[in-house]
């Protein structure tokens, strides 16, 4: 297939270029800039010069393609309801270009809208709209596409790392180095599901090959780290100590992440596993905290 891929030379989307270039299929990437379309011609893909504010240059990479993988965000969490909002525009533009054929569009949520019930696992048949991620906004969008009769699918990501990045640890890491101290919530016993970003590469490609209109898949490795043990290892990584702090304090000491810091936000992907034959082999979010160069 030929394959439009947003956030072609993220952190996510640059794993996503190597894995489905290895299984064959071409690549057409989103960049925003010449050095990107360096990037992508190096590593074997074909760059389309976009930007997520002009949804109909992205309309125009989807019309292009045979399947459209959606990984782009705007990642300034201090924005971040807007960028939601600017997701779903996002969206909606790719799939009018896919409206009328069963191209897929998969674009790219958090495990949290899985959520039936707090304490339980977010699994993937729960649509939970009512979720205080902002990034409803993201599958509300998908799902009205859905109903007009466009292939959309849904991966719904945990905290993704490596030893460099960890979705929402990293920001939380800034905040610790900056404060002078590692801090958790009441116990610190929320949980954050987790995978390697090589595994959710996988799993994206798995998904362009093999999903089905109107599926979403939990990309999780672990159900969930609790949040206690994530910021003992940042604490042994920096150096500083570990200290509890009531939801009051929080507000002030986290900032933007504060919302994020008390959720508990397990996830099974046991479903995902059997769909699609996902079987992640990376490690897990402790071992590559304590792999971290904390000083780089």
């Amino acid at each position: 297939m030929r394959i439009f891929l947003t956030g072609a030379t993220g952190f996510i989307g640059s794993r996503i270029v190597a894995e489905l270039l290895a299984g064959g299929h071409q690549v057409l990437g989103l960049t925003r800039s010449d050095s990107g379309a360096q990037v992508l011609a190096k590593a074997g893909a074909e760059p389309h010069l976009g930007d997520l504010e002009a949804p109909d240059t992205l309309r125009a990479g989807a019309a292009k393609a045979d399947a459209v993988i959606h990984t782009a965000f705007d990642h300034d969490f201090s924005n971040f309801v807007a960028n939601c909002q600017k997701d779903a525009r996002v969206i909606t533009a790719m799939g009018e270009a896919l409206a009328g054929s069963l191209r897929p569009l998969i674009i790219t949520s958090g495990v949290g809208l899985g959520l039936a019930e707090p304490g339980e696992l977010a699994r993937e048949h729960v649509v939970n709209l009512e979720h205080g991620n902002p990034r409803v906004a993201s599958e509300a969008a998908g799902q009205a596409l859905s109903n007009a009769g466009v292939n959309v699918q849904v991966v719904r990501l945990p905290q993704v790392h490596d030893v460099r990045r960890q979705g929402l640890v990293s920001p939380y890491i800034d905040v610790c180095r900056q404060k002078g101290r590692v801090a958790y919530v009441g116990e610190g016993l929320n949980r954050w599901s987790a995978a390697h970003v090589d595994d959710v590469a996988r799993l994206y490609r798995l998904a362009a090959e093999q999903g089905r209109p109107g599926e979403r898949f939990n990309a999780v490795a672990e159900e969930g780290v609790a949040v206690r043990d994530i910021a003992a290892a940042v604490g042994a990584g920096l150096g500083v100590p570990v200290t509890s702090l009531s939801p009051q304090e929080a507000a002030e000491h986290f900032g933007w992440l504060a919302m994020f810091a008390a959720m508990d936000l397990p996830a099974s992907s046991a479903w995902t596993r059997s769909r699609l034959g996902w079987s992640p082999t990376g490690p897990g979010l402790l071992a590559d905290l304590g792999a971290m160069d904390y000083a780089a």
